[in-house]
């Protein structure tokens, strides 16, 4: 990444180069939606360091985990950090998924990750096994009998950590499966979410869903009133509404 670039990127999310890690990791999920609105609009992900940047610099886009880690990965190396990409299996219905369902990331001690959704909004400590209070929630790392970490958010397992690093090469297979099967959680529906200083802000389908605190609120939204949305609350200009064909 060029100077330039990283300035780009840095005012993206409002950002300086003075910024800590934590800092930078809250800026980034306050300032980046997690979406996967890509998938519904035919646009093909495709893996590469310059094309996930420019979608969040230059088209001021967001993405899922692959896109959203695999940029902030680029950014933290352009500022001098030792990142290390890590495979995560997602914990759903009981049941661990497959290798590669996640990306995340390791700098130093620190388990970083802007590309999960509703998660913490500050890296966690990979080598505490007590719980560790982040303003999303509560955490806990737990060792698994095979060498991997198990990350829990208030008691419930969300993924699995492998340890060993990988390249950005390594989860082009899994990039793929998750945009084109019929499997893949995200071709279910749209998702593009950030949080708030109170809660969260969601559009999921047709549906605005806001939150703060434990009070919810959910309307249902046009086509014109879903573009004006996307616009509004994330920065994110279309000219139609994802839907797959």
């Amino acid at each position: 990444m060029d100077d330039r670039t990283l300035d780009a990127y840095l005012a993206r999310i409002g950002a300086t180069r003075a910024n800590t890690l934590v800092e930078l990791h809250e800026l980034h999920l306050a300032s980046v939606p997690f979406e996967n609105l890509s998938i519904h609009l035919g646009e093909e992900i495709v893996l590469d360091e310059d094309l996930l940047v420019e979608k969040i610099v230059q088209r001021r886009r967001g993405g899922f985990c692959y896109e959203l880690n695999g940029a902030f990965a680029a950014l933290l190396t352009a500022l001098g950090h030792d990142v290390r990409m890590l495979s995560a299996k997602v914990f759903n219905d009981g049941v661990y998924s497959q290798p590669f369902a996640h990306m995340a990331l390791r700098v130093g001690d620190l388990l970083v990750d802007v590309g999960f959704g509703r998660f913490g909004l500050r890296p966690l400590d990979l080598t505490r096994r007590d719980e560790q209070h982040d303003p999303a929630g509560v955490f806990r790392m737990v060792d698994t009998p095979e060498g991997d970490v198990d990350v829990l958010f208030d008691g419930v397992p969300q993924y699995r950590l492998e340890l060993r690093p990988r390249t950005l090469d390594e989860f082009r297979s899994a990039c793929w499966y998750q945009q084109t099967s019929p499997e893949s959680p995200f071709r279910r529906g749209t998702t593009c979410s950030l949080p708030t200083p109170t809660g969260r802000i969601t559009i999921a389908g047709t549906k605005l869903i806001t939150t703060s605190g434990d009070d919810k609120v959910t309307e249902e939204l046009d086509d014109d009133a879903l573009l004006d949305a996307y616009a509004k609350h994330f920065g994110i200009v279309l000219d139609r509404v994802p839907r797959l064909s």
